[in-house]
């Protein structure tokens, strides 16, 4: 079959997957030999046949006819067409001296004597296609029990293939319910995970608040922090419940901007970081002094996300370092921290969901970098880790298409 359009492409992988059900039936191959051996017919085929095509599924061929599993042939030039279309048995026992088949180009065309032809109809009543078989050589095939005969294998074939489909439906549908389940517990824990840091730097606030006692100018800058980290959050959730919904649907779909504040907003991120981890040592370098396309609160979240992973598994007395910076066609955002390396076993699997290097670590669920990964790569970006001696390094690259 030539594959030309989209809509060949899909007929030809549902025809593979037919003929890769046919031959799973194991008996159908000793059907067909049967078939010849009991009507003295050389060439006995399944034949799938839809309103366009007419493909072999399985052939016995003790003839040399020349057609084999796989192989198509011209629709309007065959016999099942017409059966497809009446729903019925075509039974021809000598077509030359026929009164409807003497004339009729099919065994004119393929020098076909006998012929016998009944569907193969599955048991949501779909047309599947036919079990056929012919000779050169006229034989009496319209004898009742051959036609039993054929009718009872039809239908034997016709029960197989629908068991089949049964089956594969039923896997399609658990594999899907256990798909969707793994994106709802995902969602649940991407939202814990992510809200944990804007909470945290609400809770060193307020603990500020309450010790500070009357001093209105740090009263307004706590609160300042507050209220921010107050709107990622708010921002956080509503973008995961999308994000949600899109991995449920049609995909991960990112609302893009011209982000002229970005140098800010990933500053901020890390502030929400440094407050939650007042003894540790974050040094920042961001220089983006151009507008960025992006999703500002999306690559807030892949900085927020790296820092931390990096405050998790990097040496308490060493700096984590973030820097930021635009070059002529490209965003990249670098977070570096020293500590032991990460295994080389574990880098390939390091962005998989609930992945994560340390041992015995009950409260982090492994998602950080995962949904770094998929924001980059909403980004039309790149990340990649290197771990070694000097340290472990995160680079992230956006490139040109999203620099504005």
């Amino acid at each position: 079959m030539s594959i030309t359009t989209i809509a060949d492409a899909q007929e030809h992988l549902r025809a593979e997957q037919d003929r890769a059900d046919v031959e799973s039936i194991r008996a159908v191959q000793s059907l067909l030999s049967v078939v010849c051996k009991t009507t003295g017919l050389g060439f006995s085929a399944v034949a799938r046949v839809t309103d366009a095509h007419w493909t072999a599924m399985a052939v016995q061929d003790d003839v040399g006819f020349g057609l084999v599993a796989g192989q198509s042939l011209v629709l309007d030039t065959t016999l099942c067409t017409e059966s497809r279309a009446a729903r019925q048995a075509i039974v021809i026992d000598h077509a030359s001296q026929d009164p409807v088949y003497a004339s009729h180009h099919t065994p004119r065309l393929y020098g076909i004597e006998s012929y016998i032809s009944v569907p193969i109809i599955l048991s949501d009543d779909s047309y599947f296609g036919n079990l056929c078989a012919l000779d050169a050589r006229p034989f009496n095939v319209s004898q009742r029990h051959i036609v039993e005969m054929f009718e009872i294998y039809a239908q034997l074939i016709a029960d197989q293939l629908s068991r089949i489909r049964r089956v594969r439906l039923a896997e399609s549908e658990a594999r899907q319910e256990r798909e969707t389940g793994l994106l709802r517990e995902q969602f649940i824990a991407v939202l814990a995970h992510d809200l944990r840091n804007p909470l945290a730097a609400i809770d060193a606030g307020m603990a500020v608040l309450r010790q500070m006692g009357d001093s209105p100018p740090v009263r307004e800058a706590v609160m300042a922090r507050l209220a921010r980290s107050s709107r990622r959050m708010r921002q956080l959730i509503e973008d995961l419940v999308d994000y949600a919904r899109g991995r449920l649907g049609e995909g991960v779909e990112l609302e893009m901007s011209s982000i002229h504040d970005l140098g800010d907003a990933l500053g901020h991120a890390v502030e929400e970081l440094q407050e939650s981890h007042p003894a540790r040592e974050i040094t920042v370098d961001v220089h983006i002094p151009r507008p960025v396309r992006g999703n500002k609160a999306r690559l807030q979240q892949v900085v927020s996300n790296l820092v931390s992973n990096a405050l998790v598994h990097g040496s308490p007395g060493h700096p984590v370092s973030v820097t930021a910076h635009l070059s002529q066609d490209a965003l990249h955002i670098q977070v570096a921290n020293q500590g032991n390396p990460i295994p080389a076993a574990l880098i390939p699997k390091l962005f998989d969901a609930f992945s994560t290097t340390a041992k015995n670590d009950a409260e982090r669920l492994g998602l950080g970098l995962f949904i770094c990964s998929q924001v980059v790569q909403a980004h039309q970006g790149s990340i990649e880790v290197s771990s070694g001696d000097q340290g472990t390094v995160f680079c992230v690259t956006i490139p040109a298409l999203a620099v504005h």
